[in-house]
């Protein structure tokens, strides 16, 4: 090895071929733009998570979802993904508000209607098994009183919210 003298074509072909793969690599991977790299780490995050795409509007739904989880530039995105973003802002208010106005019901409503609609119900089914119970004497009325517990517990379903 000490002996072969290197010839010069060839030390000049292997610094070539280097210049051209540093070159291939450069252009594989360019300096990310640090104005973007926040909007371009969401994109490559949501790439993993999901790569369908969307049949109606043929953008892909990583990159649907960055724009709406993210704070994205608005002169990036197409006109149809602002339109997009902007129906979703709309949205998220629209049920904001309507939660604002909601208001809510007792803890104790739900147990009270079920309840009174089981009573009713086993109410009908005792009477049915054994005519007489369960109040003795009054006959029929039992089936009234059963189907009076059923109707309450029914017309709070009505005002349940």
């Amino acid at each position: 090895m000490a002996d072969e003298k290197l010839d010069p074509k060839s030390a000049d072909a292997a610094t070539e071929q280097e210049a051209i793969v540093s070159e291939v690599v450069v252009d594989e991977a360019p300096a990310p733009d640090p104005k973007h790299a926040l909007d371009q780490d969401v994109i490559k995050e949501s790439d993993d998570v999901a790569g369908d795409v969307d049949n109606d509007t043929d953008i892909p739904m990583n990159k649907l979802e960055a724009v709406l989880n993210s704070t994205a530039n608005k002169s990036d995105m197409t006109p149809q993904m602002r339109r997009m973003m902007q129906r979703q802002q709309d949205n998220t208010r629209r049920v904001e508000e309507t939660i604002k106005g909601t208001k809510a019901n007792p803890g104790w409503f739900v147990p009270l209607f079920c309840t009174l609609m089981i009573i009713g119900l086993i109410w009908a089914v005792v009477f049915y098994l054994t005519y007489t119970y369960p109040i003795p004497g009054i006959g029929q009325w039992n089936l009234a009183i059963a189907f009076a517990f059923i109707l309450v517990g029914f017309i709070m379903t009505m005002w349940w919210r």
